[in-house]
């Protein structure tokens, strides 16, 4: 028999000592040993292995722990993809390598983290349709049906097996009649309007996608790869999300570490950078207003955006946009069972 803690702790000195890399849902080798042996072992993920450490794992369980950890070490590939599973602001989802491991920070704006930003002062009653543009498994989309009872949700995104993982997902959290999956590349076959689009791009530039460790290469590059700075598939979004957004629609915008190619590629639009546990750079918000007067060429706003080239030279300043409508209040959050999260919170790469 070995006690639980030794076994996490042996997990923790073999995964440091591997060099594996982390910010797939943990971001230290004791939380992701922890999440591995209890999750290897069946025990909830939130056991507290400090309290319950002299709880004794029989040799055979043990030898299958130290099997999943050499798998984890040997091939690079993140824990999500081991377990088939992922976890975001304490919801569950299936993931494997049809898509990227669940990781936004767009998630702690639409659950309230205490340590995000709200966004609910530019929701309110008008607030019906949600677009979660590059849905990947679909956790964003869930997470806004959950939070927000009241709307529906389209998910979009170009991959066909992406979008068969967030179907999985969908029907995981019985969400089939509120959630409405898409394929589509970009805007391109979409042509309804949305009073909030979430989206999380890829926006990794180039010489970031180079030097990426194995955990991150081994997820589909193109939910990753933003091009030589970033910021190509943003183009796009910009360039055509005034057409697809209601007249209070806000756009909100990941764009990771990409602040300062994102400023140097869009320099006329103002947005209201949101703060998350990543900081006060990673994720922005632009209403259809602002984007409205840069499209125009208002002076307000800073110059023209040359939507038909797909250039939009899209706002990086720190100017609020303006005084949001007044809040409705946030919703209730839908009723449904949350289960244990692994020790750890969800991280950007």
């Amino acid at each position: 028999m070995t006690p639980l803690s030794a076994l996490v702790e042996r997990a923790e000195r073999r995964l440091s000592a591997a060099g594996v890399a982390f910010g797939h849902g943990t971001t230290n080798a004791y939380d992701e040993a922890a999440w591995l042996v209890l999750w290897r072992l069946g025990l909830p993920l939130d056991t507290d292995v400090v309290a319950n450490g002299s709880m004794p794992v029989p040799a055979a369980d043990a030898q299958r722990v130290d099997a999943l950890i050499e798998e984890r070490i040997r091939t690079r590939k993140p824990a999500a993809y081991l377990t088939r599973e992922a976890w975001l602001q304490g919801v569950p989802f299936y993931v494997d390598e049809r898509v990227i491991v669940p990781r936004s920070l767009i998630a702690e704006l639409i659950a309230a983290a205490p340590q995000a930003d709200p966004i609910d002062p530019w929701l309110g009653p008008h607030t019906r349709r949600v677009l979660d543009l590059c849905t990947g498994n679909g956790s964003l989309a869930v997470l806004a049906a959950l939070a927000w009872p009241e709307v529906t949700v389209d998910a979009s995104d170009i991959s066909a097996d992406a979008l068969a993982v967030a179907q999985r997902n969908v029907q995981r959290h019985g969400l089939q009649n509120r959630i409405r999956l898409l394929q589509s590349d970009g805007w391109r076959q979409i042509d309804g309007r949305y009073d909030l689009v979430l989206c999380n791009p890829p926006y990794v530039n180039r010489r970031s996608m180079a030097a990426l460790p194995p955990e991150f290469r081994a997820e589909p590059a193109l939910a990753l790869d933003g091009g030589e700075d970033g910021m190509d598939f943003v183009r796009h979004v910009l360039a055509h999300a005034l057409t697809h957004l209601n007249p209070e629609g806000v756009l909100v915008l990941e764009i990771g570490h990409e602040r300062p190619h994102f400023e140097r590629a869009f320099p006329h639009v103002p947005v209201v950078w949101l703060r998350t546990s990543a900081g006060d750079d990673a994720v922005l918000l632009i209403t259809r207003d602002a984007l409205a007067m840069a499209q125009a060429g208002d002076g307000a706003a800073g110059g023209p955006v040359d939507a038909a080239a797909g250039a939009a030279r899209y706002g990086g300043g720190t100017d609020a946009l303006g005084a949001p409508h007044a809040s409705a209040g946030r919703r209730a959050p839908a009723a449904h069972a949350r289960e244990a999260e692994p020790p750890a919170t969800d991280l950007l790469p």
